[in-house]
């Protein structure tokens, strides 16, 4: 059987097994939940604000949650595809569970196209078999949380980022370049509805591109402003939406001031925990915007006042992030801690190995490394956990993948030297 009819069978069969542990874990996470009289969600707080807000998507009312109303609270990306679930399964949480447990399986599938673009079908169909296999992609693809819906956007948007990359600067891929230029602005900001913070990757990334293009500064200027504009247009509906309902400019969301103040504050840990928020009733004075700007305001002047305890934070919030357990009370079991961990450090030995192997590969290691490194260092500001390392795992997992085939590439060769 040719090689590329093998993986190809390899790799639908990485995608069955993907699909059947999603689906059971599903089942499972649904089981356990219902066997707890009130509760609905593993993770209550932010679950079931997605939850109510794709509710009130679905049935036409105001984006809005919480008395006094949040109309700003969070990106509309995940809420709205929970609602588009709901139109299709109904409003009930197991068969939602199911619907994110497939779009795992299109993660992984990502993961593949992204592997073999930068590298080759090989690379692509580990990676994605690593990341159909691992325990805390499984568990967290059947949350009502926006991780690995994530995970999918950002991956498709770096995925248009590669192919924008091996375009040619001649005339005749000139409408290639404006095409999969305006694509990439738009599959950025595709996943910038999901999680806001990814908003910095734009300029990022233009600054890259441009200064990359030795000898064809122009087009690449070009072409990075055709980037921008399918990234603001894109951006447009939210802007205009939100200065409507506020009478302020807000590109992001509202939350990131108290989020700012959780991660900065005299009782910070690294840990979050927003009981200040509830016991401060701020937004009984104040408009939603006026509270964002207040809390942005405490958390800055907190950090300028108290240097050595923001450092001590940043440091915490390092260590919390790379951590190769999860830090949540809830997931401290030892069966739980051990999966993780016996998945986490084996692959970010092999990432690392393959990042050494690819040293010279500046495109391979920013798309593969670039991601958990830029989340590391916006996760040293804000609170930090293993939930918000993983979306950038997925893409890491092809530098994994580049390592453990250079590993066996290599004890091949050995073994002709050495029969």
């Amino acid at each position: 059987m040719p090689q590329t009819k093998r993986l190809k069978y390899l790799l639908l069969l990485v995608l069955l097994m993907s699909a059947f542990l999603r689906c059971g874990v599903a089942v499972y996470v649904q089981r356990q939940l219902e066997r707890q009289p009130g509760r609905s969600y593993v993770i209550e707080g932010d679950a079931e604000g997605y939850w109510k807000l794709a509710q009130a998507l679905k049935q036409g009312e105001p984006y809005s949650i919480y008395t006094p109303p949040r109309r700003v609270l969070r990106m509309p990306g995940f809420p709205l595809v929970l609602a588009g679930a709901m139109s299709v399964v109904g409003e009930s949480h197991a068969r939602v569970r199911l619907v994110l447990a497939l779009l795992g399986v299109v993660t992984c599938f990502v993961v593949y196209l992204l592997g073999k673009e930068l590298v080759n079908e090989t690379v692509g169909v580990l990676a994605a078999g690593l990341t159909a296999v691992s325990p805390v992609m499984a568990g967290f693809s059947v949350l009502i949380l926006s991780e690995t819906l994530f995970a999918l956007a950002m991956l498709i948007s770096l995925w248009v980022l590669v192919k924008l990359s091996k375009i040619e600067w001649e005339k005749t891929d000139r409408n290639r370049g404006i095409f999969w230029s305006l694509l990439a602005g738009v599959s950025l900001a595709l996943a910038y509805y999901v999680r806001p913070s990814w908003l910095l990757i734009v300029p990022l990334v233009v600054a890259f591109y441009i200064f990359s293009a030795k000898g064809h500064r122009k087009a690449a200027v070009q072409r990075s402003l055709l980037l921008m504009i399918g990234f603001t247009l894109m951006l447009l509906p939210w802007v205009i939406r939100n200065y409507q309902v506020t009478g302020h400019f807000v590109p992001t969301t509202l939350w990131a001031g108290p989020s700012l103040y959780d991660g900065l504050n005299p009782r910070a840990t690294g840990d979050s925990d927003m009981t200040f928020f509830d016991q401060e009733h701020v937004l009984d004075s104040m408009t939603e915007y006026e509270m964002n700007q207040h809390y942005t305001q405490r958390a800055v002047a907190y950090a300028k006042q108290h240097p050595g305890h923001a450092l001590q934070l940043m440091i915490a919030k390092l260590l919390r992030y790379w951590k190769p357990w999860p830090n949540a009370a809830q997931f401290q079991s030892w069966w739980m801690m051990l999966a993780v961990s016996v998945v986490f450090v084996p692959v970010m030995v092999f990432a690392l190995y393959g990042a050494w192997v690819s040293r010279d590969q500046c495109l391979l290691l920013l798309i593969t490394a670039g991601p958990i490194l830029y989340f590391s260092l916006i996760h040293m500001v804000f609170v930090s956990s293993l939930r918000y390392r993983l979306p950038a795992e997925y893409s890491l997992y092809i530098l994994s993948a580049v390592g453990i085939c250079q590993l066996y590439v290599s004890r091949l060769q050995k073994k002709e030297i050495h029969p």
